[in-house]
């Protein structure tokens, strides 16, 4: 989610410009600080006691911060000091959020997460400042469409995890099936369809196929989940698999913007 936007954008721009290597570095290093960063926190308000784990964390922290104000200075020269501003504003509330959701042990939250593809994603606008000095048009709908569809990838793993913990307790009568998951997964399905139909109005056909495939793949990722045998596949196999899709329809993406 972070990576791919980067990679779609630098062939999307047709054209090439250092600063887009610092903000490759910086998105990194802002994602890599997070971990650091929790631990600080954790030390200073949660746990009575220093861990050993603090100094370590201490250490990575200030690595990354050292890489993360580097590229931000290489980032200036070459955005607008508006969108700096934003961009950073941007970074700052995320990872506070990032944190405090940590604190609270709430990383799994589907809120969340999907708030996360959004902010990941838009690493797409970030690339778009530092090759062409701007937000290209064509990039909104790039960030828009790469967070719909991984958002729709999330529901369908909440969707997985769901039928999974089904299947461990249908021993019991009295166990409630749950199929929230499954049925939002569905609602964002119908939302990549809508988003189809209105790229094939727009005569954008390879964005339409794209939209499809990834509709057509968690479509039959929602259709698997009937089975316990498949049920069973190890989630690094399902992941790979959802990195796959995600790449094909990256690829597809290209070609319908370029």
């Amino acid at each position: 989610m972070l990576l791919t936007p980067i990679v779609c954008t630098a062939i999307l721009a047709r054209t090439w410009r250092w600063s887009e290597l610092a903000t490759l570095t910086a998105a990194f290093a802002a994602l890599a600080a997070k971990d650091p960063m929790v631990v600080l926190v954790r030390q200073r308000f949660v746990w009575k006691q220093r861990h050993p784990e603090t100094a370590v964390a201490a250490r990575w922290l200030a690595g990354w911060s050292v890489i993360l104000v580097a590229s931000g200075l290489v980032l200036l020269t070459a955005w607008p000091l508006k969108a700096m501003v934003a961009m950073g504003l941007g970074v700052g509330v995320f990872s506070a959020l990032a944190v405090a959701v940590n604190m609270k042990n709430r990383q799994r939250s589907t809120l969340f997460q999907i708030a996360s593809a959004a902010a990941l994603t838009s690493s797409s606008l970030a690339t778009s400042l530092s090759a062409t000095g701007a937000i290209a048009p064509w990039c909104w709908w790039l960030w828009l469409l790469m967070a719909m569809q991984a958002a729709a990838g999330i529901l369908v793993v909440h969707a997985r995890l769901d039928a999974r913990i089904a299947v461990r307790v249908a021993s019991s009568a009295t166990a409630p099936v749950r199929e929230d998951f499954r049925r939002v997964a569905q609602i964002s399905l119908i939302v990549l369809i809508c988003a189809a139909v209105t790229a094939i109005v727009l005569r954008r056909g390879f964005v339409a196929l794209a939209l499809l495939v990834a509709v057509v793949g968690y479509g039959y990722d929602l259709r698997r989940q009937r089975s316990t045998a498949a049920l069973q596949i190890p989630l690094t196999k399902v992941g790979q698999r959802a990195l796959a899709l995600a790449s094909l329809f990256a690829s597809l993406l290209i070609l319908g913007l370029w």
